[in-house]
């Protein structure tokens, strides 16, 4: 699997543009996957600013145990 990597804007009009220069590198014919990755707020962001804020907490005490098997 080959991947093109492209930025492009999107418009009310449902359409995803391709630059030209990104066309001429894609086959002409077969199939492709495409996926679109957007900037802004998802669904999961809580979810993810939960797990991360989670991940950065200290270690109970309790697991203080483990610290000597480094």
């Amino acid at each position: 699997m080959n991947a093109v990597e492209f930025t492009t804007e999107l418009s009310d009009s449902g359409i995803l543009r391709i630059p030209s220069e990104v066309a001429a590198q894609l086959p002409k014919a077969g199939k492709a996957r495409v996926i679109v990755l957007t900037d802004g707020q998802t669904e999961d962001t809580e979810w993810r600013q939960g797990a991360y804020a989670q991940f950065l907490r200290e270690d109970p005490p309790e697991d203080a145990i483990y610290d000597s098997l480094r």
